[in-house]
Formats: structure tokens, sequence, C-alpha cells
């Protein structure tokens, strides 16, 4: 079977691996796998390392920042361009399958209904802001979807108020987890780390959404009772969002926390990072829908510590292999987390309980297995 995926980013972000594993999974059964992406990077020669065909072409990506007048025009204009595109596409290279890893680009799901070909739509987001996009994009998942796969059991419940019964699926994202069971190189020389420093961090993209800001008021509070901790913070952010950095750098100034918050950016030696850190915090404001970074530092046997919404709870059993606080609360959220500073023993326990969920449960070869299945249903 001949099947153009198209993705938003050409980031290796948690959606980004996933696509990888997708197409794995696909080339393993003998596919041929064409990607089309909106933009440059790292992804792509990853991509061609596993055998797919790779074509960047401006999708008309959805972002919130498109969402005013000016922009929805924007965005319009560059959607019809990418639907002629792939309408071509699919033609050229007899597509018979369209494979939408993101509901930020919609074109693939329009063009396959013009051209009669099935299109899975593999949903990572929950938006539920504004409610006319949510609504609007939700609809639009039920007529122009042969299948829906979605990463949680929340983003299924998110959409279901929208979709048809009997098209949508969870899936759960897996992971190799074999390079964080592995020893290896940490980062403590790059952070300089002093003997008998705990390091407490996150890995995410900057958004509003994604909790940066409430990582330094929970380091803030954390900080006033603890003189050995060091905050790590790692990801960058997209074009045009670059306010959010500001934004994150006068707050560390007001808060005092400049010489104890190391902000590496954008990273993919991600395996040393986690190695390096001793509490792991996921602090979005918003549901996260599977982050998969989640999974990655359970393997990497370290407490990890997420908002109590989205796909966490999935992924986390509660004070057992990892711990869920308020996403609202940044004195209850650092009254937690201080008590596993507090207890070195909790610690190693709860990290090898993680790590053997991941083993046990989020696989690389079971996401793998159970994609298949669903691809072989079509």
């Amino acid at each position: 079977m001949n099947i153009l995926l198209l993705h938003s980013s050409s980031d290796l972000y948690g959606a980004s691996k996933i696509l990888l594993y997708i197409v794995e999974a696909m080339i393993s059964q003998n596919h041929q796998v064409s990607v089309m992406v909106s933009d440059e990077g790292l992804l792509i020669d990853e991509l061609k390392k596993r055998g797919a065909s790779v074509e960047v072409f401006p999708l008309g990506v959805l972002r919130r920042k498109y969402f005013k007048s000016s922009g929805i025009v924007n965005r319009i204009r560059e959607m019809l361009a990418a639907y002629s595109h792939i309408k071509a596409f699919i033609i050229i290279n007899n597509i018979s399958l369209v494979y939408s890893n993101t509901t930020a680009v919609l074109a693939g799901a329009f063009a396959a209904k013009r051209m009669q070909r099935k299109h899975i739509w593999h949903v990572h987001e929950i938006i539920a802001t504004p409610k006319i996009v949510a609504w609007v994009l939700g609809k639009i998942l039920d007529r122009y979807s042969t299948r829906i796969i979605v990463v949680s059991d929340a983003v299924k419940a998110h959409w279901s108020k929208y979709v048809r019964s009997g098209i949508i699926t969870t899936l759960h994202n897996g992971i190799d987890y074999r390079e964080f069971l592995s020893t290896g190189p940490s980062i403590d020389l790059e952070l300089n780390r002093q003997k008998g420093t705990m390091v407490i961090g996150m890995i995410g993209r900057v958004h509003y959404w994604k909790g940066q800001e409430y990582f330094l008021r929970i380091a803030e509070i954390l900080y006033k009772s603890n003189k050995n901790v060091l905050f790590v913070m790692v990801g960058d952010v997209f074009h045009g969002y670059e306010y959010l950095y500001d934004n994150i750098t006068q707050m560390k100034k007001s808060f005092a926390l400049e010489h104890v918050v190391r902000d590496l950016g954008y990273r993919t030696d991600i395996p040393n990072i986690l190695r390096s850190f001793d509490i792991f915090v996921l602090p979005s404001i918003l549901p996260d829908p599977f982050p998969t970074v989640i999974l990655e530092a359970m393997a990497s046997a370290k407490v990890v510590v997420a908002t109590n919404h989205g796909g966490a709870k999935e992924m986390i059993v509660d004070k057992e292999s990892g711990y869920l606080i308020p996403w609202d609360n940044e004195y209850l959220a650092a009254s937690i987390i201080q008590e596993i500073i507090n207890h070195t023993e909790l610690r190693r326990d709860i990290g090898m309980k993680a790590r053997e969920r991941v083993v046990q449960n989020f696989s690389n070869q079971a996401f793998r297995d159970n994609l298949l299945l669903i691809l072989n249903t079509l």
C-alpha cells in the first residue's frame, strides 16, 4: 500500500518521535511511505534513515496565533495551496491511504475525501478553547475520517462529543525504552553540578499551557527551603512565540532564581539529560494529551511528578509509579515535591516501579503491533 503521512513540524518532540515509530511499523509491512512536512528540521533525516521519502511543502498548519482575521486569511490561502498539492501527489504516487498525524493539518483530510481515499487522523491534541474552534474541528474530524486514533482516553473523551461512535480508537504511545535503561553519559559537568545537589527538571516545548511559569512558581517555593537544588528547563519555542522566553526571563529575575535555574533550550540528548535529573516535573496547566516525555523519564527510573489531568493520569499510578499534583496550586504541588526530596529511598523505589510500568505497558513493540492491527482492519 502507498501511504502519505502529513505532519505539522520537523522537530523531535513527542508527536514527531511517534511519527518515526509509525513509519517504522508501516515500512516493516512493506508499505511504501511518503511523508510531507511544512518545514526543514532534524526530523527529516531521521525519516529518511528509516526508508521514508520526504517532501517539504507548506501545509497551512493551524496554530493559536492564527486565530484572528489576518491569520485566518493567511491559513486559508496556504491550506488551499496544500490541498491542491496533496491531490496531485495522491494521483502521481497512487496513494491509497492518507494519514494525518495531527489536527493542526487539515488539507490532507480534505484531499483524501475529494480523491475518495481512506484517511486516518492520529489525534495528539485536546482543544477545548476557543469553543467554536473545538466544535468546528470536531465536526471535521467526524466527516473526514475513515478512522480516528487518539493517544489517550482523555483525548477520546474530549473528541467523542463530536465524533460518531465506532471510528475512534485509543492507542497509547509507546517508546523504545532501551536507551533510557542503559547507563551512559549525563550532563552533570555541563551543569557544573556540585556534590549533594539535587536536580529537578522539566522537558517540553515552551508554550503558555506547558507550564514553564508554573514550574518557576514551584521552584521559588522549593528554593526557600532547599539551597542545594538546581532547576533545569529544556525546550524551545514555536516561531512567533518568542515573547514567552521574555516572560520566563522576567519571572526568574523577579523570583531571584537566575543562578539556580538553567535553561538549556532545544536538545536531542534527552537520555543524557534525564540521567542527571533526580525528579522530573511535567507542569502542564491544561490537559496534556499523552506526553511521551513522561514515559522517557519513567523508563529512566526517575520520580515523575505531573499535573493531575490529561494523559498523565493513564501513565502514572499516583504514589506508586509517580505523583500527580494540582495544576493550579503551586504551594500544594511544592509540598508534595518536598516530601520526595526528603526521602532518598522513596525516590529510588518509585523510580524503579515507574521503569517497570513502562516496560510492561508502554513499549514501542506494543504500539507498533496495535497500530498494524488498526491498519489491517481498514
